[in-house]
């Protein structure tokens, strides 16, 4: 995942966030790579994708006192990105992982169990 943050800029303790959506206080944070503005950083294939069916909140902490900023887009001209913008699913080891844009145009990854048989 690819960000570029407005309105604040990335220090020491910066990290992704993923919050479990539902259950208060279960949240993933991953590194991130930064020169201050962008950010990026990976969803490993572990970890929320072994958990079972759950949806998946993204957000940055941009420094480690700092509050969290939701993940997403919003500076182009498409309105609605949940219909125009659907990735495929990937599946990792009896789970899938889907990246999809919420409708208000927030990312978040959608994990299930893969289907037996």
């Amino acid at each position: 995942v690819r960000a570029r943050l407005h309105g604040a800029r990335c220090a020491d303790g910066a990290a992704a966030v993923l919050r479990l959506r539902g259950r208060t206080g279960t949240v993933r944070e991953l590194p991130v790579e930064t020169d201050g503005r962008d950010v990026a950083f990976t969803v490993p294939h572990t970890g929320p994708v072994d958990d079972g069916d759950h949806i998946w909140d993204v957000y940055v902490r941009p420094a480690a006192d700092a509050p969290l900023i939701r993940v997403g887009r919003l500076l182009d001209d498409v309105a609605d990105r949940k219909r125009v913008h659907v990735y495929p699913r990937v599946t990792v080891g009896g789970s899938g992982l889907r990246p999809y844009y919420t409708v208000d145009n927030d990312l978040s990854f959608a994990v299930t169990r893969a289907a037996e048989g």
